[in-house]
């Protein structure tokens, strides 16, 4: 539970449905470096431990500080240093909520780990590669079988029965050892988070729980104001995953020194300023770069950078800017939570959160690595991001842009 109304109502929900279940806030960062920035994890445990307390259930604070700097701030450290744009929000489900915390759960005595997240699980059969296409649904509306937003955290114990809960009894909804554990998109287009769980393996799907990936944003803030949770108004959470509303600039400024470079026309190679340095920009970034156009109705935009001579380079945002625009691209740490594609196969792409799905043809080039090639051009696809892998609502895996 992260303090937030998302995991507050998942809580409930499963409460309500008789489950003897456990709330925890995993306590990952607490900004002892003084980073500027809004760091609320003293007010957010308080308002977690608030919603227990009204739902009547334990609380506990799960400290993995030490393995989220090992795990997610190094992976984030790191990337940007080596000129990559991470996405530690993905990392944070896979290697964190989803990889020590359920290894802590289960350690615990618990049989699986409920989050707030707005996305689906329900069972498939390992012949349906084509199964959402066929049906146009995620998932069926049931409670408890779906989720919210990317922080929130809820341990079950105990079947309503009084009996411990095993990973075979718990499975989502018609789950039986023949079949997977499939991931579908949450039932709110604006607030789906399934792009966030484009990492998990059918191991960790297994032993996750969504309680509200079946409501729309408006009906949970109605339960949660129905039920008299405090968090019931309280404003989505923003920023670096459990790091809190602290801008990445300030974040970066903090650990990775500054390397000025030029910025450079990628056209024609003329200098236009200089740089502070390259891990402050991505590809596709217009704000905040620095160098006046000097064209009417034309703003420099992002398209590259140049590790050899640390250049920052840029263009005219238009379609035929350089390395604005791909048709294709190649993708690296390919993994899948279910059947891997072992052959070219059509399926769709999410190439970044909250852009629609896109047509694309995935060309496996070994069982890591693969080429992508889109129907159509797509903008500013950043090395270090992730390309979430679907077929129709199904998000079947996912993979890193080189």
């Amino acid at each position: 539970m992260s303090g937030g109304v998302d995991s507050s109502v998942a809580a409930l929900l499963l409460k309500q449905q008789g489950y003897p279940i456990v709330g925890a806030y995993m306590k990952n960062w607490i900004n002892e470096d003084n980073i500027i920035g809004h760091c609320p994890w003293m007010e957010d445990i308080e308002d977690a431990r608030c919603v227990a307390e009204q739902i009547g259930i334990e609380f506990r604070v799960v400290n993995l500080m030490q393995e989220y700097r090992e795990r997610v701030v190094q992976y984030l450290l790191s990337g940007y240093q080596r000129g990559l744009t991470p996405n530690p929000d993905i990392m944070c489900n896979r290697e964190i909520k989803f990889g020590v915390f359920r290894a802590w759960a289960r350690d615990n005595g618990f049989a699986a780990v409920a989050t707030g997240h707005y996305a689906q699980t329900r069972a498939v059969g390992p012949g349906e590669a084509n199964l959402a296409q066929r049906e146009g649904q995620p998932t069926e509306k049931r409670s408890g079988r779906t989720v919210g937003e990317t922080d929130k955290s809820v341990q079950l114990s105990e079947d309503p029965s009084g009996g411990t809960l095993s990973s075979s009894n718990l499975k989502p909804d018609g789950h039986d050892e023949t079949s997977l554990v499939g991931l579908f998109e949450g039932a709110d287009g604006n607030k789906d988070q399934s792009y966030f769980l484009a990492l998990l393996n059918q191991d960790q799907l297994c032993d996750a729980r969504f309680p509200i990936g079946h409501l729309l944003k408006p009906e949970l803030r109605a339960i949660a104001e129905a039920n008299g949770l405090v968090t019931a108004h309280k404003k989505d959470s923003q920023g670096i995953c459990f790091i809190g509303e602290v801008k990445m600039q300030d974040f970066l400024r903090q650990y990775v020194p500054d390397v000025p470079g030029p910025i450079v026309r990628a056209q024609d190679e003329r200098l236009l300023g200089e740089h502070r340095g390259l891990h402050y920009y991505t590809i596709g970034q217009r704000r905040g770069i620095g160098v006046p156009s000097n064209t009417d109705f034309q703003k420099y935009v992002v398209v590259g950078k140049r590790a050899a001579d640390n250049a920052l380079l840029v263009s005219f945002d238009a379609a035929d800017a350089p390395g604005l625009f791909v048709s294709e691209i190649r993708v690296l740490g390919v993994s899948w939570n279910g059947n891997p594609v072992r052959a070219t196969r059509a399926l769709e792409g999410r190439v970044r959160y909250r852009d629609p799905r896109v047509k694309l043809t995935f060309i496996p080039e070994g069982e890591t690595e693969a080429l992508i090639r889109f129907d159509e051009p797509q903008r500013a696809l950043a090395s270090g991001q992730i390309l979430a892998l679907h077929d129709g609502a199904r998000l079947i895996g996912g993979a890193v842009y080189v």
